[in-house]
């Protein structure tokens, strides 16, 4: 048997261990409850590990597929570089096709007559002669220059001294024919150029000119000649004078055409004065005549009829009075010159709104001359705005038409009496002008052109009519 303080000491030591072994079970409990928390740790780690592992696969295929996209990209940006430089190289290839296709036009357009104008410009008068004869002398005086140009070894020049055959006679020779032949060759084209000038390529034919004159040194630079500039301004200066010479023959001629219309005009209000003249003095006598027997029927008379022969005889000599003042005014139109009318008259179907035509006329009757210019050579009749009387009818005339020049159709032929402006400027202009009250007629009637008009008007709606109407309706 175990002694009391053995005993003892074996339950100390039991209860020690008791206590170790509890707080091992505490400690393996605890250290349990922590592997099973890291068990837990590692199943959660592994499930994202897994997570991550699925996106990871993801963004590698994401990647992979950017990756060929991109390689896609770079490919296409490639296809565009090497496009752009094929459309850059085509743009550089058409901008040069372009430059020497207008280069082509150009120098083909040089060799067109048309009427186009507007890339070479109106023609600039260069002097200012006036008569035809004063520009022949000009070009006569240009012809001497030329020549004295020519016969002084300035009109085509060679810049170096020839040696043919070991022969410097011989190199001249050579240079002189070969001057000869160029001169001839450019006087030959200038000629025909200048044959063929008009008012519609004056401005072209000078380029021609200047072609001429390149192309023909050209052919001599082997041969180190070349016309010289002073002799291309000659030819130049020929160009203007026959030009201009010609348009001055045209201006004198067309002003011999106005003065002998003015004159048959004047021939024809003439006649008509003599006419009117004589068919007064014809009615003098018819009633002088009938006054005189009118008296020898009232010598006779009696009763009621001598009021009814009175009253004959007072209207008699009323026709009478009449007959003298008409034969007197036919005397003093013929007797004064300047004495005559000045018209007012528009057109809207041939010349539009706003257009009107200011003339004068010497005829006794003014709307015979109104009635005459709306002939065939119109599409419609004229309307009367204004006939105006005036003692000296050509200077109100110069006056309207000086006053409004700036609105003149025809700004070249200026005989040519239409103008752009409105009717109450113009009867302004008259009655401070003349101090004169006219009556101006403000609406054009143009009756023909109306109805013409309306008519077509009633035709479109008839088509239209016809256009809508059922097809299957026709029959």
């Amino acid at each position: 048997m175990f002694s009391n303080k053995k005993l003892k000491k074996t339950e100390e030591l039991l209860a020690a261990t008791n206590d170790t072994l509890q707080k091992v079970q505490q400690e393996l409990a605890l250290a349990y409850e922590k592997v099973a928390q890291q068990a837990q740790q590692l199943e959660n780690l592994d499930s994202e590990l897994a997570r991550q592992k699925d996106q990871l696969e993801r963004s590698t295929q994401q990647s992979a597929a950017l990756l060929e996209k991109y390689s896609q990209i770079v490919q296409l940006d490639k296809e565009v570089e090497d496009r752009k430089r094929m459309v850059q190289e085509v743009s550089n290839k058409y901008e040069s096709a372009r430059l020497i296709y207008q280069e082509l036009e150009q120098a083909i357009a040089l060799y067109e007559d048309v009427l186009e104008i507007g890339s070479f410009g109106l023609y600039k008068p260069r002097f200012n002669f006036d008569t035809a004869e004063q520009f022949r002398k000009a070009m006569d005086a240009n012809y001497e220059k030329q020549k004295a140009l020519i016969k002084e070894g300035k009109a085509i020049m060679c810049h170096i001294e020839w040696v043919v055959g070991g022969s410097k006679t011989e190199g001249k020779k050579m240079t002189s024919q070969y001057k000869k032949l160029m001169l001839f060759a450019f006087n030959g084209d200038c000629d025909a150029l200048m044959s063929r000038v008009k008012w519609n390529n004056a401005e072209k034919t000078r380029e021609r000119i200047n072609k001429v004159f390149e192309t023909v040194n050209k052919l001599g630079v082997s041969h180190q000649i070349e016309i010289t500039q002073d002799f291309l301004a000659l030819k130049q200066e020929e160009l203007s004078l026959t030009y201009e010479h010609e348009q001055k023959k045209y201006e004198e001629k067309e002003e011999q055409r106005r003065l002998k219309e003015q004159m048959r005009e004047e021939e024809k209000a003439q006649r008509e004065f003599e006419r009117v003249q004589q068919e007064a003095e014809e009615e003098e006598v018819r009633y002088e005549k009938a006054i005189e027997k009118a008296q020898q029927e009232l010598s006779l008379a009696a009763g009621a009829n001598i009021d009814v022969m009175q009253d004959k005889i007072k209207a008699l000599e009323v026709q009478l009075q009449e007959a003298h003042q008409k034969k007197a005014r036919a005397i003093a139109m013929a007797q004064l010159t300047r004495v005559g009318h000045i018209y007012v008259i528009s057109n809207i179907g041939s010349f539009g709104e706003n257009v009107y035509k200011l003339g004068m006329t010497r005829r006794l009757d003014p709307l015979d001359r109104v009635r005459e210019l709306g002939d065939a050579s119109v599409p419609f009749l004229f309307d009367v705005h204004a006939i105006i009387y005036s003692e000296n009818a050509p200077q109100l005339e110069y006056a309207l038409h000086k006053k409004f020049d700036d609105r003149r159709l025809n700004r070249i032929n200026t005989k040519k009496e239409f103008f752009r402006v409105s009717l109450d400027e113009i009867e302004a202009f008259v009655l401070e002008h003349t101090g004169a009250s006219i009556e101006f007629t403000k609406i054009a009637e143009a009756r023909d052109y109306r109805e013409t008009l309306n008519l077509l008007e009633q035709l479109k709606l008839e088509e239209d009519k016809i256009e809508k109407f059922p097809k299957d309706l026709v029959v």
